[in-house]
């Protein structure tokens, strides 16, 4: 393995970006931030990155029209050096410029080639358009969120990031462990729709079983349940409640000091309408911060529902260096934590080609 200044468990590593959207520049994030040397290839055209774009934090950046047979010659010795890379394009893009991973893979056989995309290598939409919310579609995801009348838009933390770059950072780490046993790298199909239906797996094995309805706002975690679920205080704020354990609901029951005969029986789903009502009531009566003081000394499964502002400030993440700051802009911190190597991410976001020079020295590149 090479050497790279960056540190963390994957410093030593290469890997080589083709700028792209969402999962794939997330996925060079977490790769730069575990210590690896990334260097993502950008086009000239569109607007340059911005330190509040921290997603592309930590590369370094060449730009190359990988249409002229010059520039793509120089993509192709960068991949040459590499042990990874991540491209996010349509299915066929990269082969038609020469860039595929059985044309990389004659001169550079131990390369693990990860490929990122919302339906996948192969399928009958694999060439289609598409965003978080439709590949949580094709899934049951979307179907499974929200309120009785109406599936939930949620954020594109599910598709994009969970079932996408998160999957693909492990087929990659995967297949890199086999490449240095076997020498041979090998090529990653993430799907995003693949990854969710894998993250809904439960979900499904419930569904299956019986013991999980396919109606929204009727299952104990998809807020049918009054023990499961947010409830507004007197502030307008809220505040999430999930006492589902016998000894956490009782302790509640307690604490709160409702009639005890109304709470008597948790799981008689007849009852939870009547129950939900009442606990809205009860929430109403003091502040959020009321509340979480309230129960600040008892284990009831209860928390503060934060904005994104407050959420940078809160005692617990601020103790735990959750977040940081890189020219200005606050951000979360590298993950997951570990013992020794500790990740870390090695400088914000760079603007397109500033490293050209660099990059070629490094990676060794005539």
């Amino acid at each position: 393995m090479s050497k790279s200044k960056q540190s963390g468990p994957l410093a030593g590593l290469k890997v080589l970006e083709f700028a792209g959207m969402g999962p794939a520049p997330f996925s060079g994030m977490l790769l730069s931030d575990l210590g690896a040397d990334v260097v993502r290839i950008d086009r000239a055209q569109g607007p340059d990155y911005l330190p509040e774009d921290v997603e592309s934090r930590g590369r370094h950046s060449i730009v190359l029209d990988l249409k002229n047979p010059d520039d793509l010659a120089t993509a192709k010795a960068l991949a040459g050096k590499a042990d990874i890379l991540i491209e996010g394009f349509r299915p066929g893009v990269m082969e038609r410029l020469g860039l595929g991973p059985k044309e990389l893979h004659k001169t550079n056989p131990g390369l693990v080639y990860g490929r990122i995309t919302g339906w996948g290598q192969s399928g009958p939409l694999a060439q289609k358009a598409g965003h978080d919310i439709n590949y949580l579609s094709l899934t049951g995801a979307l179907h499974a969120m929200g309120t009785a009348d109406k599936p939930a838009i949620p954020l594109n933390l599910i598709a994009d990031f969970g079932g996408g770059s998160l999957y693909l950072i492990m087929g990659i780490l995967a297949a890199l462990h086999e490449a240095r046993n076997t020498g041979q790298g090998q090529v990653i199909d993430a799907a995003m729709t693949d990854g969710v239906i894998s993250l809904m797996n439960m979900i499904y094995g419930d569904f299956n079983a019986g013991t999980w309805s396919d109606e929204r706002e009727s299952n104990v975690i998809d807020g049918a349940a009054p023990f499961y679920n947010v409830y507004r205080c007197a502030d307008d704020k809220w505040i999430s409640l999930a006492c589902i354990e016998p000894q956490f609901y009782r302790a509640f029951i307690e604490q709160a000091e409702l009639d005890s005969s109304a709470f008597e029986e948790q799981w008689r789903r007849e009852d939870w309408p009547t129950q939900k009502n009442i606990l809205a009531s009860l929430f109403l009566k003091k502040t959020r911060e009321q509340w979480i003081t309230y129960f600040e000394m008892h284990d009831v499964c209860i928390a503060p529902v934060l904005s994104l502002h407050e959420a940078q400030r809160h005692p617990h993440n601020v103790d735990r260096q959750s977040f940081q700051t890189i020219d200005g802009i606050s951000q979360a911190n590298a993950m997951p934590r570990m013992n020794k190597n500790t990740p870390a991410t090695a400088f914000g976001v760079h603007k397109k080609n500033v490293d050209r020079k660099e990059i070629i020295s490094r990676w060794d590149i005539e």
